[in-house]
């Protein structure tokens, strides 16, 4: 079993940066990893389209960098499925997207935590990559990798926003963010979600989470948005993701050469 980076950052204590891909792209994540900047990279699942065999490649190439590990988003359903297939390619851990209440995210906990009378979950053994296939399934150290990986949720609707304290007091929760584009919708206003009023509700989920001892990742755009998360207190930053930095440097580079060539 390979040791998680992002784990281990935690237990000291220390400030994590991630980014984000859409891609499942192996060339994108060694770009990544040859910058030497990133903690972990988080595969946005819910929103890529990929294979069970793409997730391997992705872990592959993550494996390269002993500074780096990974982190699968895993949306609604079918939730068991994503995050057993992921941990099993060898992304250690895991995001889970539309989380509305507590016993949902007790849940997703169960789904990761191995099937011991201890630790009461529903991930059993599996000869996959995680386990060299054939040499570590079901064994001790995989068992120890499971009660290892990162759990965080996004909360993202009004419903979880209700249930906030109940949800950020569920064993085995370490991380916490807020989706302010699907809560937005789930009070009645797409496309709203950088409003004030919907950054308040951001600002309260962190503020919350701080409190109640669980960490808060805040998501943006680049290193500019970030010291007025930090001097809340802040220590887990994901900045940009893959697609919409290559649409930037089109639309930015594109306006200029579009200007020199109409001269």
């Amino acid at each position: 079993m390979k040791k998680n980076v992002l784990r281990e950052l935690l237990d000291a204590g220390e400030p994590t940066l991630s980014t984000r891909m859409i891609t499942t792209s192996p060339q994108i994540v060694e770009i990544i990893g040859h910058s030497g900047m990133f903690d972990f990279i988080e595969l946005l699942g819910e929103y890529a389209s990929w294979t069970v065999p793409d997730l391997d490649n992705f872990a592959r190439a993550v494996e390269l960098f002993p500074h780096m590990s990974s982190m699968m988003k895993v949306e609604r359903e079918p939730r068991l499925s994503i995050a057993q297939r992921s941990l099993g390619a060898g992304i250690q851990n895991l995001i889970f997207a539309d989380i509305d209440t507590a016993e949902e995210a007790r849940q997703c906990v169960r789904y990761v935590r191995p099937v011991t009378p201890q630790d009461g979950g529903l991930n059993g053994t599996a000869l996959r990559r995680n386990v060299g296939y054939v040499l570590e399934g079901g064994g001790e150290a995989w068992a120890q990798a499971m009660r290892e990986v990162v759990i965080e949720v996004m909360i993202e609707s009004e419903s979880a926003m209700e249930q906030l304290d109940e949800i950020l007091g569920v064993e085995g929760l370490d991380m916490v963010h807020f989706g302010p584009n699907d809560y937005a919708l789930s009070v009645g206003k797409p496309g709203k979600g950088k409003s004030v009023e919907i950054q308040k509700k951001n600002r309260f989920v962190i503020e919350t989470a701080l409190k109640r001892g669980v960490r808060p990742r805040v998501v943006i755009d680049s290193w500019e948005e970030a010291q007025e998360y930090a001097d809340m207190g802040v220590r887990d930053f994901c900045v940009g993701n893959d697609l919409t930095i290559l649409y930037k440097w089109c639309l930015q580079n594109g306006k200029e050469m579009r200007k020199i060539l109409g001269k």
